[in-house]
């Protein structure tokens, strides 16, 4: 059949599965890493040691430990356990190189916390090569009890660029959805949290499902799909789709776009004065531009199949989006104009929710290729795909800003792989709970 049903599409794309939860922290697990074709438990990063910090006796914030975990968990590093550390030194001319180059750790980090009598904080750190004897880093920053661990996540970043040349993801955010149950009803809550699933902070709690949350690109702002309720034309109570915007820092929420059928998969423009959405305003779905400042609504395709889930190129030039016009979903790309549409994917039945990376080179997408729906990476310059997930029930794939993990929802959990498939992180609430449609911040400076 050609034409794929909308409801089946719905379903798969757009309606989170329904399951309690009660809490909602994410832990993050390294569950696997691949080297030369194998596989291992546990990290075989680089290995660096991390001492803890000096000063204060019991700061709010284990800001060692923080760092500790951010290395670890990106998967290029394996910290030194405490205990076997040959020493704790809290200042440079407590160190003694030739007992750190006799354990083997190529880099060492120490550190200090000072408090003032303000209740205010001075973190300070030092990043040295231990096979030169040189310091590579060091830093010092103002903090107070409310971003401590913000600024124990600026440090990891500072290390993780120094070390491996690229930008760090670990001060950055991540929306999420959680379907709590309240009884007999439901309790949708979207979720924002660290980058390491620590701090969640309720952006919005509702009785009706929140879908396809998606950062603006100067990370302020997130839009959302939900249902408002209305009085139909005989005064019968009715519900319609949604789309909202709301600001991160100050909660307050804006509704740009509702109808009957269809209002969803919202895509924010690279310089976020419009989004792409997914409207069925004459009763196919079509993909749309709202111009955010106007209200301005302008169609981009007119067919007969089910044309959805947008996402704009970085360069602002062009988009990919999910179509069923060839008789399975595809991805499909074209200008911002509409015109020049030209089918993407032909390795498998089934692709779909593509999203670019970063640098425009690549998308992630939801690939289908007998081995059920997986998570999987497509190189724009030779249309090649590599499957990068180990699950078969994945949705909402979504970059970290520097391209270097993606992050999705695997039917049970979270989930998170490194783009070349190394690296497989578990992102889990408490036993039994569930948690769906992650998306990553973007950089916010």
């Amino acid at each position: 059949m050609r034409h794929l049903s909308l409801i089946l599409f719905l379903l798969l794309f757009c309606y989170p599965f329904l399951a309690s939860n009660t809490y909602a922290e994410i832990e993050i697990e390294i569950v696997g890493t691949e080297e030369g074709g194998g596989d291992a438990e546990g990290s075989s990063g680089q290995p660096i040691a991390i001492v803890p910090f000096g000063g204060i006796e019991r700061p709010p914030q284990d800001i060692a430990q923080i760092v500790t975990n951010d290395l670890y968990h990106s998967g290029r590093f394996a910290p030194m356990p405490v205990a076997t550390l040959p020493e704790q030194p809290s200042q440079a001319s407590q160190v003694h190189f030739p007992v750190w180059q006799q354990a083997g750790i190529p880099h060492l980090v120490i550190g200090r916390v000072q408090s003032s009598a303000t209740g205010d904080y001075t973190v300070e750190f030092q990043l040295f090569d231990i096979n030169t004897g040189s310091q590579i880093l060091g830093l010092s920053y103002n903090a107070n009890l409310n971003n401590l661990r913000q600024v124990a996540h600026q440090i990891s970043d500072q290390i993780y660029k120094a070390l491996t040349g690229e930008r760090g993801v670990f001060g950055t955010q991540i929306v999420y959805v959680v379907v709590q149950k309240m009884g007999k009803q439901k309790q949708y809550v979207l979720y924002l949290a660290d980058a390491d699933g620590a701090n969640p902070r309720t952006m919005l709690r509702s009785s009706e499902p929140i879908l396809s949350p998606t950062w603006s690109p100067d990370g302020q702002r997130v839009a959302y799909v939900t249902y408002d309720p209305i009085l139909s034309a005989k005064g019968l109570r009715d519900k319609q789709m949604a789309v909202y915007v709301q600001d991160i820092r100050t909660g307050k929420r804006n509704r740009v776009s509702i109808g009957r059928g269809i209002h969803g998969a919202p895509a924010w423009s690279p310089d976020g004065t419009k989004m792409a959405l997914t409207i069925s305003q004459n009763g196919n779905p079509d993909v749309h531009i709202l111009d955010l400042q106007t209200g301005n609504l302008t169609q981009l395709t007119n067919d007969k199949a089910v044309d959805t889930e947008p996402d704009w190129s970085p360069d602002g030039q062009s988009m990919v989006f999910t179509s069923d016009r060839s008789g399975q979903p595809q991805i499909y790309r074209m200008s911002t104009a509409g015109s020049n549409i030209q089918r993407v994917t032909f390795q498998g039945s089934y692709n779909a929710r593509a999203r670019f990376s970063p640098d425009g080179r690549k998308i992630t997408l939801l690939h289908n290729g007998g081995g059920g729906y997986q998570i999987a990476v497509m190189d724009l310059d030779n249309n090649r795909i590599n499957v990068l997930s180990r699950t078969s029930l994945d949705e909402s794939p979504s970059f970290a800003p520097n391209g270097s993990m993606i992050i999705y929802g695997t039917g049970a959990s979270l989930a998170a792989v490194s783009i070349d498939g190394r690296v497989h992180q578990r992102l889990s609430v408490e036993l039994g709970k569930e948690v769906r449609e992650p998306a990553w911040s973007p950089f916010t400076e």
